[in-house]
């Protein structure tokens, strides 16, 4: 079975942990003990009914306030799919810890309430999704049931986003009406939605396809791990690391980065003995010949497909940290397996998630904004832009004298 990455987003009180507590709970992926606690939980604060929230909502100040504070993570498996789950917060002070669990979904489930439609959250929450390069966005109309299932609610809402969703980038859209505290047309469909032709929620995300978002295309292999001769194997040079994208096969030649030397690939060790050939998300052992001036951050790819190389490019970065830019601190860049200093010489422009206006002098950068920055690093760094590939495009800066991180990036 194929895997399949997917987040959870909106408006505050949209139904986020409750529909994640609903596709847990109708199919049967809750342990015994774990559903007890819901339910004493749930009687503690006085809910008429088990709060399938609670379920995904597992801090205590998460449970003592009603909303979702940090990604929460689930796991649980269909016969056709394994699926993993990122509820992420939908109050704006939280958008950071959106799009961390954004960064590496593959589908985004879009939760808007059908009395309020679209709000300035569920519009940001859908242009993060867009910038983040998730192509398969579902926007489940939630709590149909608080407007007797009328079609026509659903529809207004959905022409609503429709109107928005002309500035968004490269996504596949699709609307499905659900009420996800009763389950209508969650895991089965609904008898009370007949006026709805498609299937319901869960079918879709068994069936929605996503192998074709893997890059097969451009070759890259950072570097981790350097592993010279020894006495057990006195000839051997090789390295290990995990496949950013593309394939790489024995006898095939490549090139080393930052030297451009190039050589060939001899033999690929993956955990169970040679492979014939290796591609991401692999970690595997790449045996070269001649030997390469291999370190730790270096990047082997293709000579006829060949990374960006520079010291100074743009990026879209989503500030973290609750302590805002200083330009007289130190950052270090961190590039797959590369760590390198790192200077933010020009803020180009903060952008306003709602309207996506551009303001140019709105500064300093602070917790949850988003601009558009230039970079420049100490050494040359080998690297793709996001749109072509999200493994070699995106970034994080790291406080150089605390070691917190303090932004993430993609490269433009």
């Amino acid at each position: 079975m194929d895997l399949l990455r997917l987040i959870t987003c909106g408006n505050v009180d949209d139904g986020k942990s409750t529909l994640l507590g609903r596709l847990l709970h109708d199919t049967k992926s809750i342990f015994e003990d774990q559903w007890e606690a819901v339910q004493q939980a749930s009687v503690r604060r006085g809910d008429p009914a088990t709060n399938l929230a609670l379920l995904t909502d597992g801090l205590r100040a998460e449970r003592e306030r009603g909303i979702t504070i940090d990604v929460a993570y689930r796991y649980f498996a269909t016969p056709r799919r394994k699926f993993i789950l990122a509820d992420c917060p939908g109050h704006f002070e939280y958008t950071r810890n959106m799009v961390t669990g954004a960064s590496s979904a593959q589908l985004a489930l879009l939760l808007v309430d059908v009395r309020n439609g679209l709000t300035e959250q569920t519009c940001r929450h859908a242009f993060l999704a867009s910038l983040l390069r998730i192509k398969h966005l579902i926007v489940c109309v939630n709590k149909m049931d608080l407007v007797d299932f009328r079609q026509d609610a659903f529809e207004h809402v959905r022409n609503q986003f429709m109107a928005y969703a002309e500035r968004l980038e490269g996504l596949d859209i699709q609307f499905i009406p659900i009420a996800a505290l009763t389950g209508d047309n969650v895991v089965e469909k609904s008898a009370r939605l007949s006026w709805f032709d498609g299937p319901p929620l869960l079918y879709t995300l068994e069936t929605v396809y996503v192998g074709n978002e893997i890059n097969h295309v451009d070759a890259r292999f950072p570097v981790q791990l350097v592993i010279g001769p020894s006495d057990a194997a006195p000839s051997f040079q090789g390295c290990a690391g995990q496949v950013a994208s593309g394939i790489f096969r024995p006898g095939e030649e490549i090139m080393h980065f930052p030297s451009r030397q190039c050589a060939r690939v001899t033999a690929i060790h993956g955990p169970g003995g040679p492979v014939n050939e290796a591609f991401h998300p692999m970690s595997v052992v790449l045996e070269t010949d001649p030997p390469l001036p291999l370190a730790r951050g270096d990047l082997l790819a293709k000579p006829n497909n060949q990374p960006t190389t520079g010291q100074e490019f743009e990026s879209m970065l989503c500030w973290l940290s609750a302590t805002p830019f200083d330009p007289a601190r130190r950052y270090v860049l961190r590039h797959t397996s590369n760590a390198i200093a790192c200077t933010i010489t020009q803020v180009r422009y903060k952008l306003d998630i709602t309207t996506l206006h551009r303001n140019q002098n709105a500064l300093p950068l602070a917790m949850n904004d988003l601009a558009r920055v230039t970079l420049h690093t100490s050494a040359p760094l080998c690297y793709d832009s996001y749109r072509k590939n999200r493994q070699t495009g995106c970034l994080i800066l790291v406080d150089a004298a605390d070691n917190t991180t303090v932004a993430a990036g993609m490269i433009l």
